[in-house]
This record gives C-alpha cells, structure tokens and sequence, in this order.
C-alpha cells in the first residue's frame, strides 16, 4: 500500500501521523511512504530523518494525496484538504463529525473510506484505544490551562491553583471520571488543588476512590449537586464523552451566570461539541473567551501544545492499527474486527455511525453490508 503523511494545518497544530520509526515498519512490511516537506519538524524530526527510513519527501500536500492509497493524519482534514480527497481513498485520523456538519458533507461528497481514531472501540467496556492518549494528554494539560486562566492577567480570580500556608487553595471541579477527568485528578491534586470528581458511573468513581483515597472526593452526577458544586468551583473541567455523538451540555448558561467571577471552564469536550452551553470552538493562538465574567479555554486540539509527547503517543496506539490496514487491505482489515469496524464513519458517499447519522440528519448505513457487497 501506498501511504501518504501530509504536514498538518491547523491552527498550532505540530503533530505528525507518523514518525520516522513508524515509517520504518511500514517499509519492512513492504510498503510505500510518501510525506510532505517538513511535516516532522514541528516535533522534531527532519525530512532527513524520514528518508533515512524509507519515505520519499514531496514539497506539497497535493502530492501527498495525489499518490495515497491511505492519508494518515492526525486532525480532521480542514477545508484546503478536503478537496484533496478522493473515491476510493482512505482516510485514517481523528474526525469528530457529530459536531461538524461542514467537514460531514464534505467526506460524503469526497466518496472516501473514512475511519475515525475515536470511535474505535475495544473489548474493555467504555474504553477507545486511539483516543485514549490523546485524553491522557488533554486530561493533564486541563489543569496547567486552567492554572493559567486564574491569574489575574488572564481574566481569572487571581488564585494560585494549590495556594500558599495560610491560603485556601483553589476548588476543582472534574466532570466525569473517565481517562481525561482521572488524569485532570492527578495534575489538580499533585498541585495541591481542592478535588471532586462527578460521574454517573459507581464503578468509575470506585475506580477514583481506590486510585486517590481520600484526597480526591467522589460525587455521583446528580443534576442538583453539579449546580451545587459549579457554583461554588474556582476551576471546572468538561470531560464527558458519549461516542461518537455530540457531548451532553452539563452546564447550563444560567449556571455559568450563577458562577464565581474569574472562575474558569475548561471544556476538553470541545471537539464532540463541548460540555458547556457557553462553549464554543478556539485555537492556541486566541485560547480563551469570557462569558459573564467567567474564563472559558475551548482549544480543539489541546494535546497539539506538546506535539511531540502527544506524537509519540499516538503512534505507539496507531501504528498497529495503520499496519493492519496496510497488510490485510482495508475492508479486510475492517470486517476482520468488529471494534476496528466501528471506527468507519464514511464509506462510499453513506455515513457508517449511527451517531453521526441521529446528529446531522442522515440516513444511517450498517457498514457490514456496505463492506460485504
């Protein structure tokens, strides 16, 4: 198979689809790499480095995907790429349709194979192996953001986030105890923060409770205590998730009126559509917004900040998955794994998630059918 890793070009985004030593088991398995001019070096890997492991350097994207079987990426393809794509092409990178009817319509009409890094499922309950790290990175990068938004020069409270002797430190609040709010956990209270952690789920506060003891408090998600708690939180961190589908909004504008002054939301739901009914999409060069005079930080692509830890761990979640397509062909790749099927969110023009159909309005098609025909 051929596969192409074009330069990324969203906003501060320096990850790379592949690294060099995953270009390299790529060609062992016989394959063919193409990636565009200096992808790497945002995370520091040069096109020498590529070449020095089989790929073959192209000065442009258009080249890239001119000669792909596969695009491997990292972010969803932005509207310079979408033209880009072809029938019969597959694209493998995380994709987020629910919340983006544009980039939904434009994957339809580009007639490619597209699978999504975070519909991908497993046999451990509730667990997405290729989102995963990312949630590991964004999770952690949650707390350091929200530190940051308290400073007063940020429009914050001007609270140090695990205070001083004589100070009260800062109340975070995590929404969900899943990997993001489990990893927020750790940074806030490594930081000397005052920690609850909510969820509707026993066995993931159990699971909270038995990692932190009693120096995290645990919470179920009762609507009620969530409005309770946000009011009286310096920090609150969004990091629910359902797959596939559009965020629920936890928080509501009324609440968020309610809330402390300077206190901040970071939304690390954003790119499923966000927690809060405040929130809407921003990048790492504007990162923040203030609604009634609460900090918002909404930044898609968080774990883009620390490229090249965020690379790295990616590819070593990717690259098994990147090899089985490559080997065995994609369909057979796919129907080969009900949880890598489940990853298929566009085949042929159809849309392949039931998430996705219920959110935008399309007529949903069972891609073991579209695949078997």
């Amino acid at each position: 198979m051929f596969i192409g890793i074009p330069k990324e070009v969203k906003n501060h985004e320096y990850r790379v689809g592949l690294i060099p030593t995953a270009v390299h088991e790529l060609v062992l398995a016989g394959h063919q790499v193409v990636v565009e001019k200096n992808c790497g070096v945002g995370v520091g890997f040069s096109d020498a480095d590529y070449q020095a492991q089989g790929a073959t350097v192209v000065d442009q994207a258009k080249d890239v995907f001119a000669q792909a079987d596969m695009i491997v990426k990292v972010k969803e393809p932005q509207p310079t790429e979408y033209r880009l794509l072809r029938a019969g092409q597959t694209l493998f990178t995380y994709l987020h349709l629910a919340p983006d009817p544009q980039q939904t319509q434009a994957l339809v009409e580009s007639g490619a194979t597209c699978i999504a890094y975070e519909t991908i499922t497993a046999d451990r309950p509730g667990f997405l192996p290729l989102l995963a790290p990312m949630s590991e990175v964004a999770g952690r990068m949650s707390i350091q953001a929200a530190a940051m938004c308290l400073e007063k020069s940020h429009a914050g409270r001007g609270l140090l986030l695990g205070g001083v002797p004589g100070t009260m430190p800062a109340k975070v609040v995590i929404l969900g105890a899943g990997i993001v709010g489990t990893n927020a956990a750790i940074i806030a209270r490594g930081m000397g923060a005052r920690v609850i952690v909510f969820d509707k789920s026993a066995a993931a506060l159990h699971a909270i409770e038995q990692r932190f003891g009693s120096s995290v408090i645990t919470l179920f998600a009762s609507p009620a205590l969530v409005h309770e708690q946000i009011l009286q939180a310096d920090v609150v961190i969004g990091g629910v998730l359902v797959r596939g589908a559009q965020a629920p909004k936890l928080v509501t504008a009324a609440m968020v009126k309610d809330m402390l002054p300077g206190s901040v939301l970071v939304d690390v739901s954003i790119d499923q559509g966000g927690c809060f009914a405040t929130s809407h999409p921003t990048s790492h060069a504007n990162p923040t917004f203030v609604v009634d005079d609460v900090v918002h930080y909404c930044v898609t692509n968080m774990p883009g900040a620390v490229a090249r830890t965020s690379t790295i761990s990616l590819n070593n979640a990717t690259l098994p998955y990147i090899l089985r397509l490559a080997n065995q062909g994609v369909r057979e790749a796919l129907l080969a794994d009900q949880h890598f099927l489940n990853g298929l969110n566009v085949f042929q023009g159809k849309i392949t998630s039931a998430e996705v159909a219920e959110a935008l309005g399309y007529d949903y098609a069972e891609p073991e059918r579209l695949l078997g025909t």
